[in-house]
């Protein structure tokens, strides 16, 4: 069955700044006897306006009127996970915060994973620069002449200017990519764990809290037992109880009945203390995380436009072969070789007797 969160109160204010408190809407013993319900630690239904699940009390469905999101129309955390879920592992529960605290790790998690992914790139960008440095010093096809020679030469030249480009990129991704994706928020997980041991105590106490009440409810049904079976013995004589017997229970009655409606009052308090830090607590897991998601977002546009970059020095390095290439002319370079090796122009004859 769902829950829902503690209801908003009226305004637009938050409920936390108004100092809203969800409690039980009791008015005296027999109330909160009748509110309480059964003993079962599971799961209480009332016979009113609140049902109490895993110690934690929400209006009754059957009851209570579609509650007003304390942030509307913004899926916030601070909405949606008040209830427990149940836990696929096992036959337990999850606590709705425990969920949230998990998606924030495992964000954390796929962050770091992402930097080493960039490491990697910067790894094969280095390498391969290398690579392109040691071919450009290569001497196949030195010997090459004319023209075509200087095309040719160009083509190794740009091979170690693309590796140049290529270094640049990599130290450019490990600045400004890699580097900043690795320390954002490097102590986010001691944050968290921070957050999660806060929030699991007041949910301990607010347990606590509960067990008292459910104490105090017991006692309370045993002494008006009591005071109803001394009652009716009086009545019919069939003891010897006086009067003062029958007072001395009352004021018993009555004392169990102020103890229950202090138990109730520290049990409510507490879940108004674990309310509001859930509250704060919730709406800073989603602040970080939009601010997690925009960071990385920022530095893969980043990635982009460095990959932009790259892509255009790179062509720069290969718009001056494309130039010597277009002025080949196989003519030309034959008259300059002629020039330089020729070893006469005058013809053979035939020879004359």
């Amino acid at each position: 069955m769902s829950t829902r969160p503690p209801m908003r109160p009226p305004g637009n204010a938050p409920a936390v700044l108004l100092g809203f408190q969800p409690a039980l809407a009791l008015t005296g013993a027999l109330c909160l006897q009748q509110n309480l319900g059964s003993s079962s630690p599971g799961k209480k239904q009332s016979k009113e306006n609140t049902i109490t699940i895993n110690c934690v009390t929400f209006p009754h469905p059957d009851t209570m009127p579609e509650q007003q999101l304390l942030k509307p129309t913004e899926w916030s955390y601070c909405d949606y996970f008040w209830a427990d879920k149940k836990d696929p592992q096992g036959n337990g529960t999850v606590a709705g915060f425990e969920l949230l605290l998990q998606k924030q790790l495992k964000g954390k998690q796929m962050q770091k994973e992402m930097s080493e992914f960039i490491r990697e790139r910067i790894k094969i960008e280095e390498e391969y620069a290398k690579n392109l440095a040691k071919l450009s010093q290569n001497s196949l096809a030195a010997q090459e002449e004319g023209s075509l020679g200087e095309a040719w030469a160009q083509v190794k030249k740009s091979l170690a200017d693309e590796a140049e480009v290529h270094l640049k990129f990599s130290a450019k991704l490990h600045s400004e990519v890699e580097k900043p994706l690795m320390n954002f928020r490097e102590n986010f997980k001691k944050d968290m764990k921070k957050c999660d041991h806060h929030i699991a105590d007041l949910r301990k106490q607010l347990a606590s809290r509960y067990a008292s009440v459910e104490k105090a409810r017991k006692a309370l049904t045993e002494r008006q037992r009591d005071l109803e079976m001394k009652t009716q013995q009086l009545e019919i004589k069939l003891s010897n109880k006086t009067e003062e017997d029958i007072k001395k229970a009352r004021r018993k009655s009555t004392q169990a009945g102020d103890d229950l409606m202090r138990c109730v009052d520290l049990y409510n308090q507490a879940q108004s203390k674990w309310f509001e830090e859930m509250v704060t607590t919730t709406l800073e897991l989603e602040r970080l995380e939009v601010e997690r998601v925009e960071m990385i977002r920022q530095h893969l546009c980043q990635y982009t436009q460095l990959r932009h970059e790259t892509d255009m020095f790179n062509q720069s390095t290969v718009e001056p072969v494309d130039q010597l290439l277009r002025k080949v002319d196989p003519a030309k370079d034959r008259e300059l070789w002629v020039r330089e090796h020729k070893t006469g122009n005058i013809r053979p004859v035939d020879m004359e007797i």
